[in-house]
């Protein structure tokens, strides 16, 4: 089973660097993966109100047989409950799902700057991480812009956020400003969906000469950046062979080439557009 390393966040907690994300996962196939996942190693999983598998995740951990304070539990808040008490409440209801009385991250989905709530929805994170009902409050798909208006109008720095991040769109700037501030990044997407990043010579090659598969070395080139990293898969052996990228090193050269790739080219929207309740 494999050891994955763990980051400290900006409030002291260990986060599990790599973890296990369930999104596109039908509620009623989410058991069996995420089962498959713990039993590998995974201690950090990653949901959404919005992929409408919270129960199913809180299935499987219950019958993991794995201690609640071994695992690491992420989930979000979506769009739709923008807002200070609709997020509350939202909070509550994803608890209820997952069966559990405290997340160990919390994050708000997206900004939506059209609707202009996220700064009053972030407050309502701060109550419910001063309630000690999450032990960490962050974002996701938050840009530079997002975040600077959080941090000149809150009192709570976000712990992390989790933006989508793959050697096509190595977010430089955004992980710049990220490392100024404290805040962790978390790629979503790491290894592009499956939308041709693997199919790329580059990382070919570099697979070939250490030894490994493409996904493993996109993978540990997220890791030797200090990102976290949710890879999703269904499959069984896939699963496993995510985890097991600790037992070699990119070069210099290698995450040069890697980095390299970047062409901007989103797989997802772009944060400053989306507007989906």
């Amino acid at each position: 089973m494999a050891q994955v390393p763990s980051i400290r966040l900006n409030n002291g907690v260990e986060i599990p660097q790599l973890g296990f994300g369930v999104f596109q996962v039908p509620p009623d196939e989410v058991i069996e993966p995420v089962t498959t996942a713990i039993r590998a190693g995974y201690r950090l999983l990653d949901t959404a109100a919005a992929y409408q598998n919270e129960e199913g995740v809180g299935k499987a951990i219950a019958d993991a047989g794995v201690p609640r304070e071994e695992l690491f539990i992420t989930t979000k808040l979506w769009n739709a409950d923008q807002g200070y008490d609709n997020a509350l409440r939202a909070f509550d209801a994803s608890l209820q799902k997952l069966g559990i009385d405290q997340v160990d991250l919390y994050l708000i989905h997206w900004p939506l700057p059209k609707r202009d709530r996220y700064v009053e929805t972030w407050k309502a994170l701060e109550k419910i991480y001063a309630d000690g009902r999450a032990r960490a409050i962050g974002v996701s798909n938050f840009t530079e812009r997002h975040l600077n208006r959080l941090l000149d109008e809150t009192d709570v720095v976000p712990a992390v956020n989790q933006v989508e991040l793959h050697p096509r769109l190595p977010q430089e700037e955004l992980r710049a400003f990220h490392a100024q501030h404290g805040i962790a990044t978390e790629a979503w997407s790491p290894i592009g969906q499956g939308k041709g990043l693997l199919d790329d010579p580059v990382i070919g090659a570099i697979a070939e000469r250490v030894g490994k598969s493409p996904a493993q070395v996109v993978l540990r080139w997220h890791v030797q950046l200090g990102n976290l990293v949710i890879p999703k898969s269904v499959t069984p052996s896939r699963i496993r062979e995510n985890i097991d990228v600790f037992d070699f090193e990119l070069s210099a050269a290698d995450l040069g080439e890697l980095t390299a790739l970047g062409s901007g080219d989103r797989v997802g929207p772009d944060p400053e557009e989306f507007d989906v309740a």
